[in-house]
C-alpha cells in the first residue's frame, strides 16, 4: 500500500508540477517547496470537486468519477485518478458533508499543515466559526479514517525503483535543458516534448550527429539532408544542387532565445481548472504540457512554429525569418527555462548548439524578463540581483557567446517590465477558481502563494504598494545596466542592441484591438504573459528591426516560391 500511496500522491503535484520545476531551476530558495506543492495540488483539486458538484448538482462521488474521466489514459493519469478517489474519496465526501471547503478538508487530510508561530495559509475565506474548531471538528470526522495511516514521507514517486532511472534521466534532462531522446548526442530530436522538437528543430537524421538544423550545407546537400531545411538533392534540368540553387547567398541565419518561464510560455488552460468549462476535451494536451514542463515553446512568440491560437493573427519570430527565406527551416532554439535568470543561466547555457565553423549565424534573443527581481522569499529585496551582479553575469554569458557563435550573428538584450500591471489590473477580479461564487480574487490568490513561499513574484504579487514599487525601480536599474552594456560593449562574433519592454506600449496595442489590459495575464498564474503578448511582442521586434536594423533579418529569399514548388512543406516541423 505504500508504494500505492507514492503513485497516489502524484496526481495532485502533476497539476502543479510548475512548482518542482522552478524549485528545480532556480527557485530551491523555497522552503519546503514539496509540502507547500502538495498543499496547493489538493486545495485546486479540491475545489476542482466541489464546483463540478455544484455544476453538474451531482454527488461528490459522481464529481470525483466525473473529473477522473476527464483524464487522459497516458502517462497513467487516469487510472492514478481514480486510486486516488478508491483511498481519499471516503473522507472527501464525509467532510463535504459536512460543510468542510478545500482548506479545511486539505488540512484534515494533512495535504496543508501550519507551523507553529506561522500564519495560516487559506485561499477561501475562513469558516465563521474559528478555524482551531472546525479543524478538530473535521478532524474528528474522519479520525479512524485508513488513509491517514499512510505517511507522506514517501511521496515522492521516483522513488519507486521500476522508475527511478526514468526519472532522473528526465530530471537531467530538464535541469540541463537537453533533448532526453538524442540517439546521436547532437543536441537535436526527433521526439516532440522533454525538451525534443518542441524546443529546438526536428533532427532528421538521429544516427547522424552531424546532421541538424542550423548548419551550413555538407557538399550542397547532393545526396541527404545535412542541415535538416528539406532542401536537398540536384536539380535534373541542370545538374545544380537544389541547395546552391536556391540558399547561396540567402544569407540563411537561425533564431535562439535564452530566457525564463515567459520565453517557455509558462501556460496552464483555465478550462483545466474550471469546472463550468471542463469537458473530455480540456485535458487532450495534459500528456504534452506536463512532459514540457507546463510550457509550450511551439507557440512562443520567438520560436514558436504552430500558428497562434489567440484571436490575433501575429506568427513567432521563427516563423516570420522562415518566411522570409524558406532555407531558415527548422533552425530554432528555445533555451529558455521556467525560474532561469541571469544568476543562473550559465548552468544550461551549454546547451544551446551553434559550432562557429560549420554553422550559419544566429539571431540570439536575451530575455530574463523577470526572475532578476522575482522571488517567492518572505523579505524578497535582498534576494533581487543588483545591477553589479547582473553586468557580471551578463558579460560572462556575452563572452560565452562570443566564443560558440559563428560570425556575422546578431545579440539582442531585452529589458525587464515593470510588473505593476499584475496588481493594479488583477488584484480584485476573480481568480478561475472563484469565479463560479464570487469567492476568490487574485488579491486572495497571490496571499495564499505568498504565505506557502511559492509565489513567482511575491514582490510584485502582493498588497504592499511600496514593495511592488521599489521591485519596478529595481526593475529599472537593471535595465539601464542591460542598455549600457549594449551601446558600450563589442564582440568579435556579434554585433548587440537593446531592446526595451515596454507592457504600457503592448497594452496600448491591445486596447486599440479592442482587448482589455487584464487579458493580457495568464489567468491561472496570474503572472505570466500570454500568448497575446509573446505574439505583440515578436511583431514588436519584427518592425523595430525592419526600420533600425535590417541587415539583422537577412535577405529576402526570392526563390522561396521555387523552394515550395519542388519541396512543399519541406519535411514540416
Amino acid at each position: 500500500m505504500k508504494s500505492h500511496r507514492k503513485i497516489l500522491m502524484a496526481l495532485p503535484l502533476l497539476f502543479l508540477l510548475t512548482l518542482h520545476t522552478l524549485a528545480s531551476s532556480g527557485y530551491g530558495n523555497w522552503s519546503d517547496t514539496r509540502h507547500s506543492s502538495a498543499c496547493i495540488g489538493c486545495v485546486l483539486v479540491v475545489s476542482m470537486i466541489e464546483q463540478l458538484t455544484q455544476v453538474h448538482n451531482s454527488t461528490v462521488q459522481i464529481s470525483m468519477e466525473r473529473l477522473c474521466s476527464y483524464l487522459p489514459e497516458k502517462l497513467f493519469l487516469k487510472t492514478t485518478c481514480y486510486l486516488v478517489v478508491h483511498i481519499f474519496g471516503p473522507d472527501i465526501v464525509k467532510l463535504f458533508r459536512a460543510d468542510m471547503n478545500a482548506d479545511v478538508v486539505c488540512h484534515t487530510l494533512k495535504f496543508c499543515k501550519q507551523d507553529p508561530g506561522q500564519p495560516l495559509c487559506h485561499l477561501y475565506p475562513l469558516p465563521k466559526e474559528a478555524w482551531t474548531f472546525t479543524l478538530e471538528k473535521a478532524r474528528q470526522i474522519v479520525k479512524k479514517s485508513p488513509a491517514l495511516k499512510y505517511s507522506r514521507s514517501g511521496s515522492d514517486i521516483c522513488s519507486l525503483p521500476f522508475l527511478a532511472k526514468i526519472c532522473q534521466k528526465i530530471k537531467l534532462a530538464t535541469q540541463n535543458s537537453m533533448p532526453f531522446s538524442d540517439a546521436d548526442s547532437d543536441k537535436y530530436s526527433d521526439f516532440p516534448t522533454l525538451r525534443g522538437f518542441h524546443w529546438r528543430g526536428r533532427d532528421c537524421n538521429d544516427s547522424n550527429k552531424m546532421a541538424y538544423p542550423g548548419r551550413r550545407p555538407d557538399n550542397w546537400d547532393s545526396y541527404q539532408d545535412s542541415n535538416c531545411n528539406g532542401i536537398w538533392g540536384v536539380d535534373p534540368k541542370d545538374g545544380i544542387p537544389y541547395e546552391k540553387k536556391f540558399c547561396e547567398g540567402s544569407q540563411p541565419r537561425g533564431v535562439i532565445l535564452l530566457g525564463d518561464s515567459a520565453g517557455a510560455h509558462f501556460h496552464i488552460p483555465p478550462d483545466w481548472i474550471t469546472a463550468s468549462q471542463m469537458s473530455l476535451k480540456s485535458f487532450f494536451n495534459l500528456p504534452i504540457a506536463l512532459t514540457n514542463e507546463l510550457d509550450w515553446p511551439q507557440l512562443s512568440g520567438t520560436t514558436g512554429f504552430l500558428y497562434s491560437t489567440s484571436r490575433i493573427k501575429e506568427n513567432s519570430i521563427y516563423l516570420r525569418l522562415r518566411k522570409r527565406n524558406r532555407c531558415n527551416h527548422r533552425d530554432y532554439q528555445n533555451i529558455s527555462k521556467n525560474g532561469a535568470s541571469s544568476q543562473n543561466l550559465e548552468r544550461f547555457i551549454e546547451s544551446l548548439s551553434r559550432n562557429q565553423l560549420l554553422d550559419y549565424p544566429a539571431i540570439v534573443i536575451y530575455a530574463m524578463i523577470g526572475n532578476d527581481v522575482c522571488s517567492g522569499h518572505i523579505d524578497p529585496l535582498p534576494a533581487m540581483t543588483t545591477p553589479e551582479k547582473l553586468y557580471s553575469k551578463v558579460m560572462q554569458t556575452l563572452q560565452y557567446l562570443n566564443s560558440h557563435l559563428p560570425n556575422g550573428s546578431h545579440v539582442i538584450l531585452y529589458g525587464l517590465p515593470d510588473g505593476r500591471f499584475l496588481w493594479d489590473h488583477l488584484h480584485d477580479r476573480y481568480h478561475p477558481l472563484g469565479q463560479l461564487n464570487k469567492d476568490v480574487t487574485y488579491a486572495h490568490f497571490y496571499s495564499f502563494l505568498n504565505c506557502l513561499q511559492v509565489s513567482p513574484c511575491r514582490s510584485w504579487m502582493s498588497s504592499n504598494k511600496t514593495l511592488r514599487t521599489l521591485t519596478s525601480e529595481r526593475a529599472e536599474q537593471l535595465s539601464k545596466t542591460l542598455k549600457k552594456i549594449a551601446t558600450s560593449q563589442k564582440f568579435t562574433n556579434f554585433d548587440l542592441f537593446y531592446l526595451d519592454f515596454d507592457f504600457q506600449e503592448i497594452t496600448e496595442e491591445w486596447q486599440k484591438k479592442g482587448g482589455q489590459p487584464w487579458q493580457l495575464i495568464e489567468p491561472v498564474d496570474g503572472f505570466h504573459p500570454n500568448e497575446v503578448v509573446s505574439q505583440l511582442l515578436a511583431d514588436r521586434f519584427w518592425k523595430k528591426m525592419q526600420h533600425q536594423w535590417p541587415h539583422v533579418l537577412g535577405k529576402e529569399n526570392p526563390f522561396n516560391p521555387q523552394i515550395e514548388e519542388v519541396f512543399g512543406d519541406q519535411g514540416g516541423h
